[in-house]
């Protein structure tokens, strides 16, 4: 069925040129993170997005929902949240003199979990088997979750008061992290004429089926990765364990999803093999929130990738 699946998508025009632009109208001057945004849902992964209030992650999350045609669910991440209001709970059913399951805002195709760095680790922790396994467990039963399923995570900085850092086993849950930042002179010129893009989002019309969805991600999966460019990615991943910059090098974990995130990486720009260029166009994304700074413990900083990638010789 897939392999029909397969087949039948691979004479249509691919809608993923016609989503990048139109999200690129919604979030300005960003067209390489919303580009890594969409590479991430075509590997399978889940994204967290770092940075200030006010900076356009949730209205990205908005605009990708709405383009790709997803259920959309958002959770706001408090001190007082409890795992039960992420993945439901039981009420009793006085007529019926049962228990019904109301299922939690995570049963749905893409989740926001909005400053997920507010929540307490108990909480936190409530979303890991649902992005590891695609399931949830709530008294004593396993329920699926629908498909597709991704999550996007937005965080504030650690220093900002009330917040929870992610423990490192959450943290490689994401398969990538990215921060906005500020908006080029242009782009925010742009903004502040248009009065803001919240609503522009909420005005999107689906551009992709979301039943199509596993059949895209699947074609990315089978991008073609010859034995030269395996070994550069075993070798970069080798290196940061090597580095002295990094508390500790990547896992093997990691390298999988690097190669993953660079198999969908050239699957968008319409090729079908992987190229270096692929992998460090996405390094960055993939590795940057796994490895600790030898300075001080924080994430890797990003002249530290760059050097490493430069040590590494192009197969």
């Amino acid at each position: 069925m897939l392999k029909h699946t397969l087949s039948a998508l691979a004479g249509r025009p691919r809608p993923f040129d016609a989503i990048l632009e139109q999200a690129g109208r919604i979030i300005l001057g960003k067209d390489h993170e919303i580009r890594l945004a969409i590479a991430c849902l075509l590997a399978n992964g889940h994204l967290l997005i770092e940075d200030l209030p006010g900076m356009g992650k949730t209205t990205l999350s908005h605009a990708l929902a709405r383009l790709l045609g997803l259920q959309f669910s958002r959770i706001q991440f408090t001190s007082d949240l409890l795992p039960a209001d992420i993945t439901g709970v039981s009420i009793f059913e006085r007529d019926k003199s049962e228990f019904r399951f109301l299922p939690g805002p995570v049963f749905a195709q893409l989740v926001l979990a909005d400053e997920i760095n507010r929540a307490t680790p108990k909480t936190q922790s409530a979303l890991l088997e649902a992005m590891e396994e695609g399931q949830v467990t709530a008294e004593g039963q396993t329920r699926q979750l629908p498909t597709p399923f991704f999550v996007i995570a937005t965080q504030n900085p650690a220093h900002q008061i009330g917040t929870f850092p992610l423990p490192e086993s959450q943290l490689d849950r994401f398969l990538m992290r990215l921060e906005l930042g500020y908006p080029d002179r242009a782009a925010e010129r742009a903004l502040l004429a248009a009065g803001g893009q919240r609503a522009q989002a909420d005005k999107l019309m689906p551009l992709l089926n979301a039943n199509d969805l596993p059949a895209f991600q699947q074609e990315a999966a089978a991008t073609h990765a010859a034995d030269p460019l395996i070994d550069y990615v075993q070798a970069v991943v080798e290196a940061t364990r090597q580095n002295p910059a990094f508390q500790h090098g990547l896992s093997p974990r990691a390298g999988l999803a690097l190669l993953a995130a660079a198999r969908a990486w050239a699957w968008l720009a319409g090729r079908d093999m992987v190229l270096p260029d692929d992998v460090q166009a996405v390094l960055p994304a993939v590795a940057r929130h796994r490895l600790r700074s030898a300075q001080g413990g924080g994430y890797a900083q990003a002249e530290d990738i760059a050097a490493l990638v430069r040590s590494i010789a192009i197969p």
